[in-house]
């Protein structure tokens, strides 16, 4: 039996990104476009009204903009998938950033000015279309569906205590990652590196943004950048980050290499070198994130006797780079976000704690 159609309300200031966005989705045969609005009053009226799966928002509108707009949607519909349609330029940067941090999952970049309506169709269809049909299967009405049969954690041995934390995410990751941040000790005293896929235009403002959050300042990383505690260092948006060491120094090394799972930078680049450079002695840590980028450097951090902790289904905005290494069962927790901090810092004093699961 055929699944239900993602319902999406399209909002947008431009009659014309409007009327293209709601062609497009209208073709597909996933999807169905109950409605579409000018600013972010009518949006909030249409969203009570129409009950849409998923909201695709421009951040600037008239009247009532995206950032107002989420700040009103949230209390009422706090699970409500919303993918920003933004231009990823530095210009947009600060704006498309506060709006992840309030709550849109996503973003798509607006389709370029300068060319044809066709082609304006064919990115459209190739960039937005994939993001919201990933919700058809993991809600409905902006509810997450219930699973189960969720894997276990794997129980494993006493193993090293951790020299380093190493993060991956993806879909929704930058808000989970400014939970996480913002939710650690002060104290905490090993070396974070992250990487996040963002535009490049958009890490430097997303790393001065969380700072101002964090406990910890973070930090664009750069070619022979010291890896030490005292701040997360955050990969480039168009580079792959992995760590080399050299006697007691470990540094990062950037490069220009292929897409690794369509990615670059990849977690699986920065995963698999903190396997090779730290053995036992990695913590790794992925996050909601559309695909399976992590999974095999998770296998390698893993299959060396480092550990590896997974965001749960239930608070994952997509359940897919944290649940195909909870599926391939290799995760040795799998933790509700809000625990998250929690979890690496207790990892992080101490290796040895009986596997847990999600919370319930």
């Amino acid at each position: 039996m055929p699944s239900d159609p993602v319902r999406v309300l399209v909002v947008d200031d431009s009659a014309l990104v409007r009327s293209t966005v709601a062609g497009v989705l209208s073709a597909e045969p996933g999807i169905e476009v109950v409605g579409t609005a000018a600013d972010g009053q009518a949006a909030l009226a249409a969203v009570d009204s129409l009950s849409p799966d998923v909201v695709t928002l421009d951040v600037d509108m008239p009247h009532v903009d995206g950032h107002e707009f989420l700040r009103r949607v949230r209390p009422r519909h706090p699970h409500l998938p919303v993918i920003l349609l933004t231009h990823l330029t530095k210009r947009y940067a600060v704006a498309t950033i506060e709006a992840m941090l309030q709550g849109a999952i996503d973003y798509v970049g607006k389709p370029s000015r300068t060319g044809s309506v066709d082609a304006s169709r064919v990115y459209l269809k190739t960039e937005l279309v994939p993001k919201i049909l990933a919700f058809r299967s993991a809600t409905k009405g902006g509810v997450k569906l219930a699973h189960p049969s969720m894997p276990r954690p794997v129980a494993r041995p006493r193993g090293a205590t951790p020299e380093i934390v190493v993060i991956g995410s993806s879909t929704g990751g930058p808000a989970a990652i400014d939970e996480i941040c913002r939710a650690l000790p002060r104290s905490f005293a090993l070396p974070i590196v992250v990487v996040q896929h963002m535009p490049p235009a958009f890490i430097a403002d997303f790393a001065k943004r969380l700072t101002t959050r964090s406990v910890l300042p973070f930090v664009v990383a750069e070619h022979g950048h010291r890896v030490g505690a005292g701040r997360i260092l955050i990969a480039p948006g168009d580079r792959h980050l992995s760590l080399r060491r050299d006697a007691a120094t470990v540094t990062v090394e950037l490069s220009d290499g292929p897409p690794v799972n369509g990615c670059r930078p990849a977690v699986d680049v920065l995963f698999k070198s903190a396997a090779y450079v730290y053995g036992g002695r990695a913590l790794g840590v992925v996050l909601t994130g559309m695909g399976q980028d992590g999974l095999d450097g998770a296998k390698e951090i893993a299959s060396g006797g480092g550990r590896i902790i997974v965001q749960d289904e239930a608070t994952s905005v997509i359940w897919g780079m944290p649940g195909r290494i909870a599926k391939a069962g290799i995760a040795d927790a799998i933790v509700p976000l809000r625990e998250m901090a929690g979890e690496i810092a207790l990892r992080s004093r101490q290796a040895s704690r009986p596997p847990r699961g999600p919370a319930g």
